[in-house]
């Protein structure tokens, strides 16, 4: 891998960073979700956008690790 970080970038570096993106998809789905339904079951309100990133979360989520089961 040649670039201007050189030597810095390493496979652990890369695993790190797949790793604590992973987690964070995880971890915004599960607030969103939760946000969701403090909304709808304390005020008594349907929050669409809040449904929309949990989907777009779950499903990316999902999705990628049905392909990657399929293609790997």
């Amino acid at each position: 891998m040649s670039s201007i970080l050189g030597g810095a970038i390493d496979e652990r570096f890369l695993m790190h960073r797949l790793r604590s993106t992973s987690a964070a998809a995880v971890v915004g789905g599960v607030v969103s979700t939760l946000l969701f339904a403090y909304h709808y079951y304390f005020n008594h309100f349907w929050s669409w956008d809040l449904v929309a990133v949990s989907l777009a979360i779950v499903v990316t989520k999902w999705g990628f690790v049905i392909w990657y089961r399929f293609t790997q």
